[in-house]
């Protein structure tokens, strides 16, 4: 009897799974209301202190109204990915794709205060100007005094972790590190491209 999905694909060290939602925190945010479900795609910051996942939503994306105590959310955070070519080989292999995705399900939690509101946009900025802080958003800011009265602040505590690292780890030695230099590769050398055709 086959397991799906295979277990060498599954990885549940949380160490793994908390790298790329640092990594990569733009996550997609899914609700469901009336059997259909509801996707914004989101910056998400985990804080440490207690491991819940802090974001923020535009008021008037109909999915803020689902953002509200207690309500179950299923979160997709994406690592690289690319298609893996037989030619990257050194065995005879079929085509297939490699791609790394952590799925968390948890509960949210609105925040009714501007004060923390204006405290988790600082510091989400601060985050994600890392290293080098070429800006600081200042408490006094104008633009956030105005913008804060349309974002709503919500927590999400994670209820489970599910990480899918589909890196050929089935292949041998060798060609598990063809793959690995390859989805480096292709990484790299996609997004010019792409960004050429589409701006």
């Amino acid at each position: 009897m086959s397991h799906y999905p295979p277990p060498y694909h599954q990885d549940s060290d949380k160490l793994h799974l908390l790298e790329v939602v640092k990594t990569y925190p733009l996550a997609t945010v899914i609700s469901v209301k009336d059997n259909k479900p509801i996707i914004t795609h989101l910056p998400l910051i985990y804080r440490e202190t207690d491991g819940k996942l802090i974001g923020h939503i535009d008021k008037f994306n109909p999915q803020s109204r689902l953002m509200t105590d207690k309500l179950e959310v299923t979160l997709i955070f994406s690592g690289p990915q690319c298609y893996i070519s037989p030619s990257v080989y050194t065995t005879n292999q079929l085509p297939t794709w490699n791609y790394i995705k952590v799925h968390l399900t948890g509960t949210v939690e609105a925040i009714d205060s501007k004060e923390a509101l204006k405290e988790s946009l600082i510091k989400m900025t601060d985050y994600l100007e890392q290293p080098d802080h070429k800006f600081v958003l200042e408490a006094d800011n104008p633009k956030m005094d105005i913008a804060i009265n349309y974002i709503t602040m919500f927590e999400i505590s994670i209820d489970s972790w599910e990480g899918k690292f589909k890196l050929s780890q089935d292949k041998s030695p060798q060609d598990m590190a063809h793959a690995k230099a390859e989805l480096i590769r292709a990484n790299q050398v996609s997004i010019e491209g792409f960004l050429d055709k589409v701006f």
